[in-house]
């Protein structure tokens, strides 16, 4: 795979610079609540608008159906990203249209735009590789180069991750690399113990990784909603908690396995429930009681890791040499379900490891909660990707790049 240091390094002067970015950021109407992955591109882009390139930054956001729809636009974003660059960012209101290709065609060296969200284009996300391959078309026409930096899409193919590399010359960027390097670290020459802590809402989202990570981790810790599929499979009560009642055979296998392959499946001990789901909007007081995790009343839900758990959970990760956590211990975004995972977070900022934060909910409890990012080893912007990699799967996106 080819770096930006050998596009760099040619030189790019004058040349227009296709940067797949991954700037799908979570918006509140036109208001970005978390700027993570526009900052996660800023190394790429201003290395190549400070080399003289003309910057040409494409990106998906949310899941338009197709076509234009004003609650999707990139316009957000690009202002963002003009303001961390300290730069004027031009921004066209189309992807391949007049105004694209005028607002392109009028960069000069060194200056950048933003093309409007390729997920209002059908070719983008189609199945049918000859409306994907023309879409790529129009889209190489806007460039001279291509650069993959959008590591949260890469496991997507669709036609700016797939299609398009493969009709210009292509480089990974400074992110693509970086995530790619830190995957490595994850699956082939590990540090000892390999601890992973999971989380989330659904097991069926994480039955792949787990699978593989049977046969590499040495411990794996469970929260978040899964953590109650696999109590049901130890046949605890769990109450009105989520369940997937389908995914029991599946999870019983997996700690049967486990326990064959000396992998220790680390469960809750205590958690904190409540008879109903917290508002998450006015934030008003949950008032949860802690229960251990075999005396779940039935009425009752079960939302966070209790303080027992965090005690076990910190005390499993002390001696870690590599952590790589993915999903939330709970329902963060509610100050009274919010410690388990803050104290997941503070377990690995004080492990003498390697850490890894995997992206997705995860990335956005550690700034939500006020982390700082420097502490962990690596904070990923992948949350799907980086899970798909771990499976050892073919990441379409990173496929096209090693051509």
């Amino acid at each position: 795979m080819k770096t930006i240091d050998e596009l760099l390094a040619d030189g790019v002067a004058g040349k227009r610079v296709f940067v797949r970015a991954d700037l799908n950021v979570p918006l509140d109407g036109t208001t970005i609540t978390d700027d993570g992955r526009i900052r996660a591109v800023l190394p790429t882009v201003k290395a190549l608008a400070e080399a003289g390139a003309r910057v040409v930054v494409a990106s998906h956001l949310g899941r338009p159906k197709g076509a234009p729809d004003p609650a999707f636009s990139l316009a957000p974003a690009a202002a963002r990203l003009g303001e961390l660059l300290g730069a004027d960012v031009a921004f066209a209101t189309d992807t391949v249209g007049d105004s694209a290709q005028a607002t392109v065609g009028g960069l000069a060296d060194g200056q950048v735009a933003v093309v409007e969200n390729l997920r209002f284009n059908a070719g983008e996300t189609s199945k049918d590789d000859a409306e994907r391959a023309a879409f790529a078309d129009q889209l190489a026409a806007l460039a001279d180069v291509y650069v993959g930096d959008g590591f949260g899409a890469v496991h997507r193919g669709h036609a700016s991750v797939f299609d398009l590399p493969k009709k210009l010359p292509h480089y990974a960027g400074y992110l693509i690399a970086t995530e790619v390097g830190v995957l490595k670290k994850l699956t082939e020459d590990v540090k000892r113990p390999y601890v992973v802590a999971l989380g989330g809402a659904k097991v069926s989202d994480k039955l792949a990784v787990i699978d593989q990570l049977l046969g590499k981790a040495d411990r794996l810790l469970i929260g978040g909603g899964m953590a109650y599929t696999f109590l049901k499979a130890k046949g605890y009560e769990v109450g009105i908690s989520l369940l997937q009642e389908d995914q029991i055979p599946a999870v019983t296998e997996y700690m049967e396995r486990a326990e064959k392959n000396g992998v220790e499946i680390v469960l809750p001990v205590d958690v904190l429930v409540a008879p109903e789901f917290p508002d998450l909007k006015t934030k008003a007081p949950a008032n949860p009681t802690t229960v251990a995790a075999d005396a779940i009343p039935a009425d009752q839900e079960g939302l966070d890791i209790g303080p027992q758990t965090r005690k076990l959970y910190a005390s499993k990760l002390a001696d870690a040499a590599t952590v790589f956590w993915n999903g939330p211990m709970g329902v963060f975004e509610h100050p009274d379900y919010a410690e388990g995972t803050q104290a997941v977070a503070q377990a690995l900022i004080d492990s003498p490891g390697f850490t890894v934060v995997g992206g997705g909910d995860s990335a956005a409890a550690v700034r939500t909660l006020g982390f700082d990012e420097q502490a962990f080893g690596h904070i990923s912007t992948g949350g799907g990707a980086s899970l798909e990699y771990l499976e050892g799967k073919t990441l379409p996106g990173l496929a096209a790049l090693e051509d």
